[in-house]
């Protein structure tokens, strides 16, 4: 046995020797000749297919050899054909070509492509190779010239599938961190907006870039989010999910603390309240950091619509997720330890309703809950043609056989059918899914302890939703600690007139808009009907 744990210790060792060795490796040039320069990249690449390789010749006696490389699929071929190949192969000039000033007339002359840089060592090479970039070698120099070319096939702007409105607008981000930019340079048109890119992901080379607006963003903000995503040391980075976990202050906790959106509008509009967003290259979903408890509850279509109406709208979502997380609890301390709180009709009721299910009401409401669960998982991953139908006919036929065969009472599909339906109006499906977990939490506390057990679990939510914090930023902030101000856009919002200030904790420069913004009507307020009138009997 001591062996066999000797024998592991060395293996560990010898494989933190090897990382220390791949970190520490010297960095390797670009050499002068051609030929040795393309075998490495051959060699690099297993000589893949899809590495394309075009050797041409330069020069007035074609004596000078050139090399161009990219990776088809991922390249636009015909800026490639229209603005390298076409360029370097006309005969103008030919004869001003000589092994000195190749690449200085290559990048200022001959190539008609807009951005260039220089490349000297092999790491660059490749970064910018699998990139897209179309490589330009030279025999004979020490250096390469790599051109962008990013191209391929690409998602089209559609409309968001997880965020939808009835006003407002209906394009939403895709895969294409470009793309993404310009959504947001679109309805942003200021120099202001600042990005400064990363890559994080030792294999995959993930492009993540950060965007803010100068001036309104908090520098210290800024610079947390910085270090934060240059200690990131992982193999890859698939989705803005694994940058959400590897940043994100509190890891024991099932409430997000960082909003994640696939709307530009949404996106644009935290930006102005000082937030900074973080663009991942191969997902449509963009992060916003630092990112309060309310925020999960407004929707982009709260700032289109008439104050009056969004804030009742987002009074029934608040409303609505307080449903879902203690309805069942609810009906299991009702049932179990507060019978004399309910109308004597209807406790007789539900009491005759029980009289032959043969389990407790908490155990009940466990089985109901993980049944719809199940469900509601299942349809997600059935194919898009059935996965409805199947949800909604497996819920009512399962739930009208479990009824007859008196394995649970008609009142609990009615509570769980609510819950479900109240845990949709959450326009944030992170903040939904929480509210689905701790909600098994709520239903133990009431078949222990009843409503007190409720109002214990209430109490230790709150209390730990105090603790968290985002980047710094209380969570439950402008509510603790208490800011009047920037209450006007918490659980009511009042109208864009009043809104003077942005959230306080989140930037420093407050003033949002001028003062009074109230609007006035004309000073003159008679009817337009009258006017005319007068008129007509004056030209009589």
């Amino acid at each position: 046995m001591p062996s066999f744990f000797k024998d592991r210790k060395q293996k560990k060792k010898r494989q933190k020797d090897d990382e220390n060795q791949a970190t520490n490796c010297p960095i390797e040039r670009i050499q002068v000749s051609l030929s040795d320069n393309l075998n490495k990249i051959k060699q690099k690449t297993g000589d893949s297919s899809d590495v394309v390789i075009r050797e041409i010749k330069m020069g007035g006696d074609s004596h000078i050899k050139t090399a161009i490389v990219y990776v088809e699929g991922i390249v636009d071929n015909q800026s490639i054909q229209e603005y390298l190949l076409q360029s370097i192969m006309k005969d103008d000039h030919k004869e001003e070509v000589n092994q000195h000033n190749v690449i200085d007339l290559l990048s200022k002359d001959i190539m008609t492509i807009g951005n260039i840089s220089s490349i000297t060592n092999f790491g660059d090479l490749f970064v910018s190779l699998m990139a897209g970039d179309t490589l330009i070698l030279v025999d004979g120099v020490e250096q390469a010239l790599g051109a962008s070319t990013q191209g391929g096939e690409k998602r089209s702007i559609a409309e968001s599938t997880t965020q939808m409105v009835v006003r407002g607008p209906k394009g939403a981000f895709t895969e294409s961190n470009g793309t993404n930019k310009a959504m947001i340079r679109r309805i942003i048109k200021t120099p202001d907006l600042w990005t400064e890119s990363f890559k994080i992901g030792r294999v995959t080379k993930t492009d993540v870039t950060i965007m803010y607006i100068h001036g309104i963003a908090n520098d210290q903000v800024i610079n947390e989010i910085r270090q934060r995503l240059n200690k990131i040391d992982i193999d890859s980075i698939l989705e803005s999910g694994y940058i959400e976990q590897l940043i994100e202050d509190e890891t024991m906790t099932s409430f997000p603390t960082i909003y994640n959106t696939e709307r530009p509008d949404v996106v644009a509009g935290n930006l102005l309240e000082g937030r900074i967003a973080i663009f991942v290259d191969g997902t449509p979903f963009v992060l916003i950091a630092p990112a309060i408890f309310m925020q999960f509850f407004q929707s982009a279509e709260d700032y289109y619509a008439r104050f009056d109406i969004a804030t009742s709208i987002r009074l029934l979502r608040i409303f609505m997720f307080m449903i879902s997380l203690i309805a069942p609890a609810t009906y299991v301390a009702v049932t179990t330890f507060h019978q004399e709180m309910v109308p004597t009709t209807l406790i007789v009721a539900i009491a005759a309703q029980r009289e032959s299910v043969p389990f407790p009401a908490f155990v009940e409401a466990v089985l109901m809950e993980i049944t719809f669960e199940i469900l509601r998982e299942a349809g997600i991953r059935l194919p898009k043609a059935i996965g409805s139908a199947v949800s909604i006919v497996g819920a009512l036929v399962i739930g009208q056989a479990a009824v007859q065969a008196s394995i649970v009472s008609p009142a609990m599909v009615i509570i769980v059918s609510i819950t479900a339906i109240a845990s949709f109006a959450t326009p944030s499906f992170d903040m939904a899914i929480s509210a689905r977990l701790i909600r098994f939490l709520f239903m133990i506390g009431a078949a222990t302890f009843g409503f007190y057990g409720i109002i214990l679990c209430l109490l230790m939510m709150v209390v730990h939703l105090c603790s968290l914090r985002s980047f710094g930023v209380p969570y439950m902030a402008p509510f603790a600690p208490f800011i009047p101000v920037n209450n006007g856009d918490t659980i009511i919002r009042l109208p864009w007139w009043t809104l003077r200030q942005r959230p306080r904790l989140i930037t420093a420069n407050t003033i949002r808009e001028g003062a009074n913004q109230y609007p006035h009507p004309p000073a003159s307020r008679g009817m337009v009907n009258r006017d005319l009138e007068e008129g007509d009997n004056n030209e009589a």
